[in-house]
């Protein structure tokens, strides 16, 4: 494919809507793969993927594959759900929780998300879902942006303790963050500083594409 090619050379967009949750959705022909992207950061694929994938490198695929359900809160172009798929061979159900239709929409077109057997996608706000949910899971990875923004609702006690809550014994919570500015750090070390919860451990790893830093929550017990 001709624009796959010059990709390589410069981004070639094929695709550019907005919606109600995005001012801007951008499909991109970038170094030779299809990335999503909102207004000023990267949705799915691209960077994030390699960030998500180191995420559940750290988890282990192997230990991955062996899990029956997963809960992923942000699928956007769907880039980690493909990685579990794709490269871990992960078998077993993963629910997709998405506050935006469009960006589904998109997510099928482009990048086949729909062709997908044991993925269950709900369009719905994530923290509704999860305070209403009682279903347990293995791995829970929280990737919710608004753009560059991150919902406060993300970084609040209650909320974490509902998702330690969602996993199953010697489970996992992936969550990705983005540290923009000197508040966003300050926020990130409270939270890690502040977090308590009997029977888990976490764990950082900072600076994951200069911007992103991810938060590994494991049930110990």
């Amino acid at each position: 494919m001709i624009r796959k090619l010059l990709s390589y050379l410069i981004p070639i967009t094929i695709y550019k809507n907005k919606s109600s949750w995005s001012k801007s959705i951008e499909v991109t022909w970038a170094n030779g793969e299809l990335v999503l992207d909102s207004e000023n950061t990267n949705y799915s694929y691209g960077s994030l993927q390699r960030i998500l994938r180191l995420g559940l490198k750290k988890i282990g695929f192997r230990q991955i594959k062996a899990m029956n359900k997963i809960l992923v809160l942000g699928v956007a172009g769907g880039s980690v759900i493909k990685t579990l798929v794709d490269e871990v061979s992960f078998k077993g159900a993963i629910t997709g929780v998405e506050i935006d239709p469009d960006i589904i929409k998109v997510a099928n077109s482009y990048f086949k998300l729909n062709q997908i057997p044991n993925l269950t996608i709900v369009i719905t706000d994530a923290f509704e879902f999860v305070l209403q949910a009682n279903e347990k899971y293995d791995l829970i990875i929280v990737n919710i942006f608004q753009d560059t923004k991150m919902p406060n609702f993300l970084f609040e006690n209650f909320f974490t303790q509902k998702l330690c809550f969602l996993l199953q014994k010697k489970g996992f919570i992936l969550f990705n963050t983005m540290v923009l500015t000197e508040k966003d750090n300050l926020r990130n070390k409270k939270y890690v500083e502040e977090f308590y919860q009997p029977d888990f451990k976490l764990a950082t790893i900072p600076r994951v594409e200069i911007h992103n830093e991810l938060i590994l929550i494991e049930k110990i017990k």
